[in-house]
Parts: C-alpha cells; sequence; structure tokens
C-alpha cells in the first residue's frame, strides 16, 4: 500500500510495500516552480500530425456509431457474428431465441410469435449479398417482422427508408411502422402497395409525433403484410433524415471539435479487408463478417463514405493497406483509386500493414517474408504515387530491436517511418496486493519510459546505412485500458490523465515521432454513441484541449514538483525512474504572440500549488485556463449523463512575470497567456 504524510513544507509519498511499489524520489513541495523561457526554442516545430486519430471497423464505432444506418442485419444474412457475438446478443436480449427457432436471421424478430414458422430464408436469387426472407401472411391476423431500435429523437423526429421487395402471392400490402418496443402503439407508418412479382426498391419516410418517444427509450421498427400476402424481402434502410451523406451528424459535430488532422483507417481487420467490396452502389454490396472482431461488415462504409468522413471534419485521410490476404497489385489499384478521388492526394500516408507480427491477423507474413513483402508493397505504391508517405510495420516500443532490424534490411527509401502500437493494460502489474493510488501512478508514468523506448528505436534507425535522417517512428495505435477495478481506463478519468502524459510526450519527441494516431476517433479514448446518443470519454476532452491550441514551437521549462520511480509497475513496462508529478510542455503560438503551457498533475492524491514564472515575454494581465479533473479517476461518461466530465474554463489573472496557480490532483490542465 501508499501512504502520505505532511511533513514541514513538503507533502511527502513514500511506499512501505515490501515490492517498493512506488518510491519518491523527490517531495512535492509546499509550492512547486515552473520557469518558461519563453526566447529559448526546445526543439523543432510541433507537427499536428501528431494529434492524428484512428478509425476500425471494431464494435459500434462505425456500424451503430458513425454510421447513422439505425437498423442492423438489413439484407437478412446468416453467419455476420461469431458465437461469441450471439452469445452475447441472446444474453442481452433473451426474446430472439424464439427469432432463431422461426428461422429469422438475429436480431429481427417475429411480429407475433404465436403464429408459429412463417418465414423462410431463400437462397441464390437475393436483391442483396446472398440471402433474402420470404414472409407468408395469416389471413385476419397481423404478419411480420420487426427489430428493435433506438432513435435519435432528441434530434430529429424524422426518418427515411428504403427496401426491396419482390410479390409471390394473395394481397399486396406492406406496412412500414416505427412503434413504442413490445406494443401496438403506433408512432409513425406508411403502407405501400407491392405488386411487382420482380425486385423493386420501395422507400418511405416516417415522422415520430412529438413527445411520443423519449431519449434512450427503444421502439421497434415494424414490417407487416396484408392478409394473406405471401411476399419476399431484402436490404431494408432506415435512416435519420438529418444524417449528412449517411454519417451521423452529432458523431460528425463532436469529430471536428476534436481538431484531428489525420485519421487512419485500418486496424486488424486491414489484413482481411478488400476494398473493392466497399466501393459502387451501397445498397448492392455484400454483407459479410468482419474476420477480426467477429461482426458484422456490411460494407456500407466504405473509401468513398471514409472520405467523405474526413472532409466534413477537415481531417486528412491516412490508410493501412492489406498485406496479410491482400496483394502488392491490389494496394496499387486502391492508391490509384484514392488519388484520384481526394483532391489533394500529394504525400498521402499509407501503412504497409498492420501488427504484421501478430498472428491474430490473417495471412501474416513471417519473419522470413517480411522484407521482402514490404519492398514488394513499397514498390507497388510508389510505381503509383511517388510521393506517398510509407509506413512499413514496426514492433511495440519495449521489444522492437529484432523485428525492426529486419524491416531495415530494406534499402533506403523503402519506407519513411516505422510504426509501433501501445495498447496495454494498466491494471496488469506485477505488484502484490497493489492499491488503487499504485496503480494508477504506475499508469500514469507509461509516457515517462515510452519516451526513452522511442528513443532508442530511433536510434536504431539512425545507426542503419542509408536510413540517419530518412525515416522515423509513427505510433499508430495507442490506448490504456483498464481491465481491473481502479487502473485508469480509456473511457474514465484515470484514462484522461494518462492520455495528457502521452501528449505532452509527443510533443517533447515529434523530431522522434512525427505521426500518431490515438486509438480512437469513434470508442475506445474517442466518441461513442449508445442508444443513438453520442457523447465522449474524458480523454477525449484531453485530446480535442491540446489539438485545438496554437501551438507551433517548444520553449525551454523547467519544473521542480517532485518525482517519483515505479518497481514492479505494469507488466509491459514496470521499472520507470524518475517521474515527474507535475509534467509540463511550454509552447508559443505561431504568431509567437502567445505561450501555452500543457500540464499534468500525475498524483493521485496532491493539489499542486505552483510558481509560475515568465522569462522573456510580457504577459497581458491574464490568461485563459482550461482544466480537466473529475472527483474520483473512475469518474466516465455515459449515454444516460454524456456531459459528467468535461473541461472546465475560467480566466486567471497574470501578474507580470510570476503568478501561484494551483493544479488539482489527477488533472490535465492547459493554460495559455497572450502576450501584450
Amino acid at each position: 500500500m501508499i501512504k502520505r504524510v505532511l511533513l514541514g513544507a513538503f507533502s511527502l509519498c513514500f511506499a512501505v510495500s515490501a515490492q517498493g511499489q512506488i518510491t519518491v524520489v523527490q517531495p512535492i513541495p509546499q509550492t512547486a516552480t515552473i520557469d518558461v523561457y519563453a526566447a529559448k526554442v526546445a526543439g523543432q516545430a510541433i507537427p499536428h500530425t501528431i494529434f492524428g486519430t484512428f478509425l476500425e471497423p471494431i464494435g459500434n464505432s462505425t456500424y451503430n456509431g458513425l454510421w447513422a444506418e439505425i437498423l442492423q442485419n438489413p439484407s437478412f444474412e446468416s453467419g455476420l457474428w461469431s458465437p461469441d457475438k450471439v452469445e452475447q446478443m441472446l444474453r442481452e436480449q433473451p426474446d430472439l431465441r424464439r427469432a432463431g427457432d422461426l428461422d429469422l436471421p438475429l436480431p429481427w424478430e417475429p411480429l407475433d410469435a404465436g403464429q408459429g414458422n412463417r418465414y423462410e430464408i431463400h437462397y441464390g436469387d437475393a436483391a442483396n449479398s446472398w440471402q433474402s426472407l420470404r414472409v407468408f401472411g395469416v389471413p385476419g391476423q397481423a404478419t411480420g417482422i420487426r427489430q428493435r431500435v433506438y432513435l435519435p429523437v432528441h434530434r430529429t423526429r424524422d426518418y427515411v427508408g428504403s427496401f426491396y421487395a419482390k410479390h409471390l402471392s394473395g394481397d399486396h400490402a406492406i406496412t412500414v411502422s416505427l412503434r413504442i418496443r413490445n406494443s401496438n402503439d403506433v408512432l409513425a407508418s406508411q403502407r405501400m402497395d407491392v405488386t411487382d412479382a420482380d425486385w423493386k426498391k420501395y422507400s418511405f419516410t416516417l415522422q415520430v409525433a412529438e413527445g411520443k418517444l423519449h431519449r434512450l427509450d427503444p421502439a421497434d421498427f415494424v414490417v407487416e403484410v396484408a392478409g394473406d400476402e405471401r411476399v419476399e424481402l431484402d436490404e431494408f434502410s432506415l435512416m435519420p433524415a438529418d444524417a449528412k451523406d449517411g454519417l451521423d451528424p452529432d458523431a460528425v459535430a463532436m469529430a471536428r471539435e476534436m481538431h484531428t488532422p489525420l485519421v487512419r483507417f485500418g486496424g486488424n481487420f486491414t489484413s482481411s479487408y478488400h476494398w473493392t467490396d466497399g466501393i459502387g452502389p451501397r445498397d448492392k454490396r455484400i454483407s459479410q463478417i468482419n474476420n477480426s472482431w467477429g461482426i458484422p461488415e456490411y460494407n456500407t462504409f466504405g473509401t468513398d463514405e471514409f472520405l467523405e468522413f474526413c472532409r466534413q471534419i477537415g481531417a486528412q485521410p491516412q490508410f493501412a493497406l492489406n498485406m496479410g490476404s491482400g496483394t502488392p497489385e491490389e494496394a496499387a489499384a486502391w492508391v490509384r483509386y484514392i488519388d484520384s478521388h481526394w483532391s489533394t492526394h500529394s504525400g498521402l500516408l499509407w501503412e504497409l500493414g498492420n501488427e504484421l507480427w501478430g498472428n491474430w491477423n490473417l495471412a501474416y507474413p513471417t519473419r522470413q517474408e517480411l522484407a521482402a513483402r514490404t519492398l514488394a508493397f513499397s514498390k507497388a505504391v510508389r510505381a503509383v504515387d511517388p510521393t506517398a508517405r510509407l509506413i512499413a510495420t514496426g514492433a511495440d516500443p519495449e521489444v522492437f530491436e529484432s523485428w525492426n532490424a529486419i524491416q531495415l534490411t530494406n534499402p533506403p527509401g523503402t519506407f519513411d517511418y516505422l510504426s509501433t502500437h501501445f495498447v496495454v493494460g494498466t491494471g496488469e502489474v506485477q505488484m502484490k496486493n497493489p492499491t488503487a493510488e499504485s496503480i494508477s501512478e504506475a499508469a500514469f508514468a507509461l509516457p515517462v519510459e515510452l519516451e526513452r523506448r522511442l528513443r532508442k528505436a530511433q536510434e536504431q534507425i539512425d545507426a542503419t546505412h542509408g536510413y540517419k535522417d530518412k525515416a522515423h517512428i509513427a505510433f499508430t495505435e495507442w490506448l490504456f485500458i483498464g481491465r481491473r477495478p481502479g487502473a485508469p481506463n480509456f473511457t474514465d478519468m484515470g484514462g484522461a490523465v494518462v492520455t495528457g502524459g502521452f501528449l505532452n510526450m509527443l510533443m517533447r519527441n515529434s523530431a522522434v515521432v512525427p505521426i500518431s494516431d490515438m486509438t480512437g476517433i469513434m470508442e475506445f479514448a474517442g466518441i461513442w454513441k449508445k442508444r443513438s446518443q453520442v457523447y465522449a470519454t474524458p480523454a477525449y476532452y484531453a485530446f480535442q484541449i491540446y489539438a485545438g491550441a496554437d501551438a507551433a514551437n517548444p520553449v525551454a521549462v523547467t519544473t521542480h514538483a517532485g518525482s517519483y520511480s515505479v518497481e514492479h509497475g505494469v507488466q509491459r513496462l514496470p521499472q520507470i525512474a524518475d517521474v515527474p508529478y507535475l509534467d509540463v510542455v511550454a509552447a508559443r503560438s505561431h504568431d509567437g504572440k502567445s505561450i501555452t503551457l500543457f500540464c499534468v498533475n500525475r498524483s493521485v492524491t496532491t493539489d499542486i500549488a505552483t510558481s509560475i514564472r515568465l522569462h522573456d515575454f510580457a504577459g497581458a494581465g491574464s490568461a485563459q485556463v482550461q482544466v480537466l479533473r473529475s472527483a474520483a479517476l473512475a469518474d466516465a461518461n455515459d449515454e444516460i449523463s454524456p456531459r459528467r466530465v468535461v473541461p472546465g474554463t475560467s480566466e486567471e489573472n497574470v501578474p507580470s512575470g510570476e503568478w501561484v496557480h494551483t493544479f488539482p490532483h489527477a488533472s490535465v490542465t492547459v493554460i495559455t497567456i497572450h502576450g501584450k
């Protein structure tokens, strides 16, 4: 365990465990100091590309998330979820077991389960993908299908949709409606005649009456046939009328407010993704299982949709190429397609595979194949676009040496960057019976050791003939996962503190790591959507205030606020020496007229009163202060309370030359001082 006592002028933290978990190197003084030397440059200009983000079809990041489509499995396919995901779905919705008994594809349900077997999957003549659904009406009874949906009624009451149908026999009317979940209370409906014996597309609009459905409440989307009608159905769609080119407008707005300059389209799904599946008419794209994550890949969010998303938020696209089941020719064709569909294609970033060292990636190359396969893809891409910037797959920061050495056997110019990832379980510690405090401070220390490892990785590159000053590191995935109670997680305030420290590390080391992508812009440390409510994590807000700041050129800063060392910490990096409690980066604006301080207080219990002294900079007398903090490190936002943890903004008087500011414990603070 860890104890803290007040001793004289110092707030003293010391370890009492035999394992020496957290050891104070220098105690936190009663008044710490920050000295900012505005005239002394401390490294190269900070590229905005360190504030890149990451999008991968996983969980509800694209489908049920960024993509505004409300329905799941709209074309009635089987096998779109892995067995584990099916079990999870059935736990959450036990009534779906009856639907499975009636041969209805998940998560569709019968309108009236008591009618028994009135449904048939039909193969070989689908309007979309492989399967369609035949529904056989019961005269005098309501027969049809339904699906539980959540509607963004807090934002819009208008919905548009479509479906394909083929009349088989009997009556010829279909009614689509929205109803209160598990009731006959109709919110909106539209009746259509379906008389064509061949596949035909039908469109509809539905408007929910004001006040009839509340935010977060479920509804049923219902398809009902008339009388004895027998009809074949396929490829439904239900969209909010305010969707922007198919994108959720709330998610787009929050993504734009992140100020990210890059969005990486990649991840484990890359090694089985074939880009041609995701182009062309959306209602003709094939639905299939996402090989990596056991969830549907409808392909309605493909290359063009991703590019449109980037346009709407003002970011450049960054792509990971399929070096698993793909070919150099396929990669080159994708580069050619994107170059013709993106106006400023010159110099786009292309990643040659993703985590190729992991056997979870489909058709991963062996170490014997790695260098040659990287070279083949590099040549194919550069033949199409000589301006392309290439990121070869590198290894994680603590185990990079032997893998990166293989990549470095390639001729100089094969790639411009070696990637690295750090997706770490912060609760996976070597400590015996650790306290929540010791776990948190061990996690908060991780960026300090990562900085040292990244510099060693760059030294290896520079020591390789022909590579010095020719290649650097691209940190294309980083994420901090709790995995145990009390451990900082990407969804909570603890994760935001780690994020602030990580961004400080990147700002100090942009000469080594000029490209970085936080995991992710949707889900993980970014934006979430549950029950049609869009919200963001505390880490999102830490990222937002950093990326939105005008910080161009780092200047020298010295901090005296105490430090600690970690022993037996997080498994991946258990020993970390000399970790400053108060981590500060200072930078001048592009026009040089303001200075911004980026400050992270790693102490989980101590507010640090600090004397801030500006040298060679005449302030205008006030500063804007943005602080992200919460009552507990486990505090998080969710769909019920989407703004539980958000930054606070205030103005603070800044007497000429020196003033005292108190940094709350476990917090992220950004202070901007404008010059006279």
